[in-house]
């Protein structure tokens, strides 16, 4: 039997912070406080697993319009929180990247995270990314903003734009391959703006699990979830069987 092997790219929306720290009678701010530490035992996690990519869901463009307050905790709350973590992900080789609108976010944040990003450049194991301040209609749209921009100054021809690859160079996420499984926190059952071009085949867990609750034994169970699911892209069981080596 063909030995099982983890997902390549995880994408997670770490949703339920809020209804965490609700049932507990505490503030909102204290439920995205418990769910940094969620990060840092997931991140661990996926590293011993042998995940390649990461990418959580941490801050959406829609977000930007909660109550200030909530906003300004939380974009100081993740800047000292990756601050703080940033010795661990080298000691334990991890590189962490950002994907999303950046010129939204405040010049301070921006340049303490860009500083992390660089401290872990060197790294050659897991890949982090926090997609902050992102939306997929953002990016696609931007995307295409690229394109035609690159068109308009001669740079590109519209027949360039031929191919899946091609318009995938213009995404945020070029260079990573698509995620392969989706994780969903908190039991809602919908995508929410978030890599909908990059997950057209992922396979999807979905946890009533709030994030501040969610373990490495909840992780892990989505992963061999995963590693049960026959993924055919479009194909049938008897091609899928056909096309794939047996020991």
């Amino acid at each position: 039997m063909n030995t099982p092997t983890p997902p390549r790219h995880v994408a997670v929306i770490m949703d339920g912070n809020g209804r965490w720290a609700r049932a507990r009678g505490l503030d909102r701010s204290q439920g995205h406080v418990e769910g940094v530490n969620t990060v840092r035992r997931i991140t661990e996690a996926a590293s011993e697993a042998g995940v390649e990519f990461l990418t959580l869901y941490t801050f959406s463009t829609e977000n930007w319009n909660r109550p200030k307050a909530e906003v300004d905790a939380l974009m100081h709350l993740i800047v000292i929180a990756i601050e703080r973590e940033t010795p661990d992900l080298i000691k334990n080789n991890v590189r962490l990247a950002m994907i999303g609108d950046t010129s939204r976010l405040p010049d301070e944040a921006y340049r303490r995270l860009m500083k992390c990003i660089a401290d872990t450049s060197h790294c050659t194991g897991l890949t982090l990314t926090l997609a902050l301040s992102y939306s997929s209609r953002w990016e696609i749209r931007e995307a295409c903003r690229r394109f035609a921009l690159d068109v308009a100054e001669g740079r590109r021809k519209p027949s360039d734009m031929a191919t899946d690859a091609d318009f995938e160079a213009y995404l945020a996420t070029a260079g990573m391959p698509d995620p392969d499984l989706l994780i969903r926190t908190g039991g809602d059952h919908r995508i929410s703006n978030y890599l909908l071009w990059q997950i057209a085949y992922a396979e999807i867990v979905v946890t009533d699990t709030y994030w501040p609750d969610f373990s490495k034994e909840d992780f892990l169970k989505a992963i061999a979830d995963y590693s049960g699911r026959e993924r055919r892209f479009g194909l049938t069981s008897d091609q899928v069987a056909a096309a794939t080596p047996s020991d």
